[in-house]
């Protein structure tokens, strides 16, 4: 792993206000990852799909944000792959402090444009978002689902069972987690078992009925290992971290690269992206074969 320091030869605080030159087109381009599968495989895509456009790439994993996000500013790092509400949320903690109202949200358009106004005085262009989206997510055992009927969160809350919850020890705080669960879908949760997010054991104690339900994510690639299935969030308790381009305007906000990537906003989706997890983490494939692969069986990549 390659770890870059803070730089600061991106807009200055006195001109971040008002970002005007025009966008860039650098040939050479870095694209970041932040070290986990998937954002490993987006990397290796954006790159491909890059080099064929005409440009030559590099890829950079920095698995901190607190670093790759200054490094995207300053020009270190050209293109990265985000999430958009966590990102602005991120951004907007940056700007305005810890304890300042969320900018993501379960709203995409509302999202994007808080995104959009947190980013742009730092330098940085969001691109588009596709239907792919890395959200949090709520599993149960398919034995379960079946015996009572549950294909939604709203089903659950309607059937008034009690809900022991593998989680991460934080889910008793986060309005995403178990008061959001309470309080939009009316599920009673009886206990958090802090056993992570999406864990192999957090997994395992709902496979073996110790739990009923563990808190996952969209592109979680081993729930057919242990028998769960996603239960749909139909009334949007999650944030919209649907995945975005980021890209340094000076060096990357050109139309080039925004139609090189934009390919991919036509094709990829969030089952898509569980599947290329799994042959990595489960199958032991490289994130470029798998990327190359993908590419090419969707016509993107000659």
């Amino acid at each position: 792993m390659v770890l870059v320091s803070a730089c600061t030869t991106g807009p200055s605080l006195e001109t971040r206000g008002a970002v005007t030159a025009s966008p860039g087109d650098s040939k050479h381009l870095t694209i970041g990852s932040a070290g986990f599968t998937e954002s490993d495989l987006l990397a290796q895509m954006y790159a491909l799909l890059l080099n064929q456009a005409g440009y030559k790439t590099s890829l950079l994993t920095v698995a901190n944000r607190e670093l790759y996000e200054p490094a995207l500013e300053s020009g270190q790092i050209d293109v990265v792959p985000e999430y958009a509400a966590t990102f602005a949320d991120w951004l907007n903690a940056k700007t305005d402090g810890p304890d300042a109202p969320p900018a993501g949200s379960p709203d995409l358009d509302a999202t994007m444009a808080a995104l959009r106004k947190l980013a742009t005085p730092r330098g940085l262009t969001v691109l588009a978002p596709g239907s792919a989206v890395d959200q949090n997510a709520f599993a149960v055992t398919e034995a379960y689902a079946r015996r009572y009927h549950l294909k939604t969160l709203s089903d659950l809350g309607r059937s008034g069972l009690k809900v022991r919850l593998a989680a991460g020890d934080e889910c008793v705080q986060r309005p995403y987690c178990e008061p959001g669960l309470k309080k939009t879908y009316g599920i009673d949760i009886t206990a958090v078992d802090p056993k992570g997010v999406g864990t192999t054991q957090a997994k395992r104690a709902v496979q073996n009925g110790q739990d009923q339900m563990v808190l996952t994510t969209t592109t979680d690639a081993t729930l057919d290992d242990f028998g769960l299935v996603l239960l749909a969030d139909d009334r949007h308790l999650q944030n919209a971290d649907y995945i975005v381009p980021v890209v340094n305007r000076s060096r990357a906000g050109s139309e080039g690269v925004t139609k090189a990537l934009g390919k991919l906003n036509d094709v990829l989706t969030t089952a898509d992206l569980a599947s290329m997890n799994q042959q990595v983490d489960s199958w032991r494939r490289l994130p470029e074969d798998v990327a190359r692969t993908y590419l090419k069986d969707k016509g993107l990549l000659k």
